[in-house]
Order: structure tokens, then sequence, then C-alpha cells
């Protein structure tokens, strides 16, 4: 718990205390000088000890973490005892919980009978490889009119929480039957069913750590029309780094509907980096940047043509891999950049959920988006590609937007020649007919592929930091893809990253000082009674074990 912010508190013959505390780089304990922690309510029974508190969202203390959008890792811990004196050491009572604190559901109360159906897999068997994508088709149900899908809940197998890492629904071409139903196969494999390469078009995404996501009351995922799909495709991601053998799973995506019909229907584009190995990253670099473009060339044809007056985004699912840190969704508007549309700058793998958008942002034509990843190879030997292992990389955003349009992926990819010509590369093996493709010249690379040939570099720091400049800076390859399999007249064209002439610059935080503001209070709220419902959820089996109660909580 090196660098934390911590509060301590419990109920000690009947009087209740709470003393904010922090620890420095080596881990010692402190107790902080400035106590931000506010003690509202606690009380203790046989069972449990309940303790309510808040704290303004940015104190100006240097030794607390101010309270942002982005992911908040909480430890939990408690002693057996009560300890007025000061924290006791916590042995094995202790626990995690990523959270985004200020990202509640914006819903309004669903009814608990409302009809759904299941896109569930059936006994798949996980190999006993790091990474498998399992795909698997399914019918929707048929519909004699109009539905809407208002809320997607994960159904993952017990005990695999940890395998099951991502799942991707996409629609797929009508023009089938029911034969296509009959398995499941391996993604991206060379035997894969022709019919799943109709599927390209993402309706909804759901990632590791992530809970139901119920849309707005104004929006829903539309079904039963001549335009909606008939068959899907659920994409499953099993990661199993201890590769692990005889592994049957039952995950899938559970999808509640309603006859009344809300004012639009939602559309999903992806956006970011073109999933491949264009996508580099050199290992022992502890920060590295990659930016995926959803060019301006892309936005105004698909707009112009679509939806001229723009649409509307109400949440974004951010997405990397493990050398992940941090990710940024940028909103550009005439060389000017406005508001992020979404970000997470402590991003934790095992943590990816929909962002909902405090207010609704409209993307117009000629508006240009950025994915910009930030990521930590410093433990890593050998170069990191794009890919589907979670040992590769991505660099993506899922935008849920409405009204929908005819656009499903709006991503790019870098230039690869510039970056091996940086190593030195002078030719390539030309026609290309083999892939990776290999090097001609000169003589230290010849005969190697390009993969081969950037691991065999002598990479530095130094060295690191120029090709990061020299990547940043390079002509992309725009792909922009239609929901029907076809591609805007733009798809496959060579543009350069924007001129930003005005970069956006964030209000600078403001210190509590008044916590009598609605803003303050709602948000201060939200974050007693997320605490109080970690310490209560996931303390309530070691309450059970101990009768005498959880006298000394962290």
């Amino acid at each position: 718990m090196a660098s934390a912010d911590i509060v301590v508190g419990g109920v000690a013959h009947g009087r209740p205390y709470l003393q904010d505390y922090f620890t420095n780089a080596n881990r010692e304990l402190k107790k902080d000088a400035q106590q931000d922690y506010h003690l509202e309510y606690a009380m203790e029974n046989s069972t449990h000890t309940i303790i309510e508190f808040t704290r303004e969202l940015h104190t100006c203390d240097i030794n607390d973490k101010s309270i942002t959008d982005s992911t908040v890792r909480v430890i939990w811990a408690y002693h057996r005892e009560d300890a007025e004196a000061g924290p006791m050491y916590h042995d094995s009572n202790r626990g995690t919980k990523s959270l985004r604190l200020l990202n509640p559901e914006k819903t309004s109360v669903l009814s608990t009978a409302l009809p759904y159906f299941d896109l569930v897999n059936q006994d798949v068997p996980i190999p006993n490889k790091d990474t498998t994508y399992w795909c698997q088709m399914f019918k929707i149900p048929v519909f004699q009119e109009k539905h809407h899908v208002i809320k997607v809940e994960p159904v993952i197998q017990k005990g695999h929480e940890s395998l099951v890492h991502h799942i991707l629904l996409y629609q797929c071409s009508s023009n089938f039957n029911d034969s296509v139903l009959a398995s499941g196969h391996e993604c991206y494999h060379p035997n894969m069913p022709d019919a799943f390469l109709t599927c390209e078009t993402v309706i909804f995404a759901w990632a590791i750590g992530g809970e139901g996501f119920s849309y707005p009351p104004h929006v829903g995922l539309s079904l039963g029309t001549a335009l909606d799909p008939h068959y899907v495709l659920l994409e499953v991601h099993y990661d199993n780094p201890t590769y692990k053998e005889g592994l049957i799973d039952n995950s899938g995506l559970r999808l509640f509907y309603t006859m009344d019909i809300r004012k639009y229907d939602a559309g999903v584009i992806e956006a970011g980096l073109w999933v491949s190995l264009f996508h580099t990253i050199p290992p022992g670099m502890p920060e590295f940047q990659s930016e995926g473009h959803c060019t301006l060339e892309c936005l105004e044809e698909a707009l112009e043509t679509e939806k001229p007056s723009g649409i509307h985004v109400f949440a974004v699912l951010l997405h990397a891999h493990l050398a992940g840190r941090g990710i940024r969704l940028r909103h550009f508007r005439k060389g000017k950049e406005v508001k992020l549309l979404a970000y997470d700058d402590d991003f934790d793998f095992n943590f990816q959920e929909f962002q909902y958008l405090k207010e609704e942002q409209t993307i117009l034509p000629g508006d240009n988006l950025i994915t910009e990843c930030r990521y930590s190879t410093k433990d890593r030997a050998e170069m990191t590609w794009g890919g589907l292992s979670t040992r590769n990389e991505m660099c993506l955003s899922y935008l849920l937007y409405y009204p929908r349009i005819n656009l499903t992926r709006c991503a790019s990819i870098p230039d690869i020649m510039e970056q091996l010509q940086f190593i030195g590369v002078k030719e390539i093996y030309r026609p290309v007919t083999t892939w990776p493709f290999i090097i001609k010249s000169p003589k230290q690379y010849k005969n190697l592929s390009f993969m081969d040939a950037m691991n065999k570099f002598k990479w530095t720091k130094k060295e690191g930091l120029s090709f990061n400049k020299l990547v940043l800076g390079l002509p992309v390859n725009v792909r922009c893809s239609k929901t029907d399999n076809a591609e805007w007249s733009i798809q496959g064209m060579t543009a350069l990253p924007p001129d930003i002439e005005r970069p956006y610059k964030a209000e600078p935080l403001v210190c509590g000082t008044s916590s009598s503001s609605s803003l303050h209070r709602d948000f201060s709220i939200k974050l007693l009674v997320c605490l109080l419902l970690l310490s209560c959820t996931l303390c309530t089996k070691c309450c059970n074990q101990n009768p005498v109660g959880l006298d000394n909580i962290f």
C-alpha cells in the first residue's frame, strides 16, 4: 500500500472514532496533519461494525488522492480487536476492488418483471493456451413489431470471472438460415465458417470488471425491424495465462427488452487503433504513447451522408490490455480541442466498464477523435505488438451514441515503412508474398521478418523516446467501415494526424472549502455509499465468522 490515502476508524467501547492516515513511498504509516475525512455515522452490534464518512473530492492535501473519473483502487482491511491508540496490523483480513466512484448508473428503476433472452455459450471447451477467442452465432427471437433492448447484463459462469476477459456482440448478415447456428468455432482461425466473416458491426461490448449496462430513458437497442439483426455473433475472449486444462464455459449476455419504444435507436462506433502488428511498442519503456485516429475525413463523409446535424455520445468503453496505464478519448473541432469524451488515467486491465457521460456530447461532420493510450513496458525484454492476446496490446474506444447511422468503425493504422526505417531497414522483398513480410537489406536484417528485426534492434530509453515521437507524427491509413460490411469511399486513404492549434485546458481543481453545494453533496453521498457497500459486502463472510465485529476498519 505504498503512497496510499488511508482512513482508519472503528467503534471502541461504544465510542466511534475516525482518523486520516497515509503511507509514504516506503509504506510507512503516518497520521495526516490535515484531517480531511469526516465521520457521519457509526454503529456496532454483535456481527458488524458500520462506519459512514465523507470527504471532499479535491482536498489540496498532498497526502490525499483526488477523486476523479479515473479508476480508484480501494483496499480494505480490518483487525478483530478495538485499537483506540492506532491501527493494528490486519494480517490476512484484507481485500481489494477497483471502482469508478463518479460513474453512477444513469437509469430509472426498471421493472423486475422485464422480459429478457440469453445469448449464452453451451459447454465451450477452453484450450490450455493463454488466449482463445470463441465465436458462436445466435438467432434473435422473432418479434412481430419493433422492440428496444434497454439493459444488458453479463452472464458469467461462477468461478470464471477472471477467465472471461471480454464479450463483443456483432450484427451479422440476414441472408442465412438456421444452419449457421450449428456449432461455435475459434474466431480468427483459418477454418472459421464463412458466415462469421459477415459479422462486422459491434452492437454491444462488455469487458472484465464491468456490470450490467442500462441505456438512458430516451435510447434503446432496436430489434424487430428490417434494419435490425436477425442473427448475431457472440465473441468471447478467454484469458487463460496459467494454461489450465479441462475448462468448460457457459458464459454470455442477457438482454432485457420492452415494447415501450424509446425515441432513439442506439449505435456503437469502434474507434482507435486498428488491431494489427503495425501497432508497435518498444521494450523497457516506463511510458509510451500510442494514438488511434477517427479522422475528420471519415466522420465528414459518414455524417454528411447520414446525419449532418451530428450524433450524440452518451457512454464510452475504453479498452487496452496488460501494458495499458491510461486511456483518453480526445475530441477536436476545427483545430480546437473540446472537452474529453472519456478518460481513465489509472487504467486497470481487470476493471473495464462503460463510462456514462455526465453530459451527452455531439459529434459533427468534420470533427475528429483520437484514442490516446499510455503504456508501460519497463518489465518486457521484447517488442509488444498490437494483437488479440492480453500480452499483445489494443487501443480502442467503443462509443455508444444515437441516432444510429451507417458507421461501425472509424480507426487508423500507422505507416509501417517509416517505423522500419527508424531501425535502419533499407528494403523489403517485393512483391510481398509472406506475412509478416521479409526484409531484403541491410545485411544485419537480411531475410528477417520485420518483427524479428524490431526485436533485434538494441532499444534504449532514448531510442524509445525518439521512436515514440516519430510514430505519433506518422501518416495513418484510414479505416472507415459501414454496418453492412461495406466501406465508405474514404477507406484506405492516407491522412496526417491533426494539427492541434488549441489544445483543451481543463479547469483547475478547486479545493473543497464548503460542503453545502448540491454538486459536492451529491458526490459525497455516492462516495459514502460506495465505501459503505464495499465494507459491508466484502466483509459479510468475515463478519459472520467473527461475532465480535469488525472493530478496526481501514
